[in-house]
């Protein structure tokens, strides 16, 4: 029977040979692989600097987020970027709102978030439904979108069964970065490196719990900038250009 340290060794070699490593980089060599040890070898709520280029793997970034540890860019000392970390957005009590939506698979969670929004200090826009009678997810997923690409809304949730087909409607709305996340990972990597606009659940999909950690997680990480604005930029291009046919 596999003990978890052998699991974890296991996971590390899959996770090099996707990012291209030949082998795991020896404590000699020049970092350029952050993993869930480096992390764990930092106390709860404390800094890590990560090398600029450093490739911070899923698990760590993962560890990172349980244990409250930020990491931070060592590229420029002056100034150093945040690079995932949570608690990095708008901080509980800001009173942001945000726009929320579901069609009647996502009813449920949707009330449930939005107390657990409410709790956290935001101001919360319900855009419907309001009952588990069944309606169509597209009228609530682009009441949503249209609050966020207007402005009127700092952020965007929208729930239905799967959270696929609210995140095709939202980013038919010129100025949405819709993400439907399913984890702690892909909500951050959402935020981090697509600055996404609007989250979308699958309440079919996931508990309770669990979205209320991707919520939370995807509300207080914020966008990484860098080589990650350019391809915004791109994004926000595209959507320009396209506009401008249509």
């Amino acid at each position: 029977m596999l003990n978890d340290k052998r699991v974890r060794q296991m996971v590390r070699r899959v996770v090099y040979r996707t990012l291209g490593l030949s082998q795991e980089p020896s404590p000699s060599a020049s970092r350029s692989i952050v993993t869930e040890a480096d992390v764990q070898a930092i106390p709860p709520g404390g800094e890590l600097p990560v090398p600029q280029g450093a490739l911070v793997t899923p698990l760590a970034r993962q560890v990172a987020m349980d244990r409250r540890i930020t990491l931070t860019s060592t590229a420029s000392q002056q100034s150093p970027a945040k690079v995932t970390v949570w608690g990095s957005g708008t901080p509980q009590g800001s009173g942001q709102l945000i726009a929320v939506g579901a069609d009647h698979g996502g009813y449920a969670l949707k009330q449930e978030l939005s107390g657990y929004l409410g709790d956290m200090g935001y101001r919360i826009q319900d855009c419907g439904t309001g009952s588990t009678e069944s309606v169509d997810y597209p009228d609530f997923a682009v009441a949503v979108a249209q609050l966020v690409a207007g402005g009127r809304a700092w952020r965007g949730i929208m729930i239905d069964g799967a959270g696929i087909g609210s995140c095709m409607v939202a980013n038919k709305i010129p100025g949405v970065r819709a993400a439907m996340c399913y984890d702690q990972a892909t909500a951050v990597n959402s935020r981090e490196h697509n600055d996404a606009n609007v989250l979308t659940l699958g309440a079919g999909l996931i508990g309770s719990g669990l979205a209320r950690q991707i919520v939370r997680a995807w509300l207080e990480t914020g966008f990484g900038g860098g080589r990650h604005s350019r391809r915004v930029n791109k994004i926000l291009d595209i959507d320009r250009r396209y506009r401008r046919v249509a």
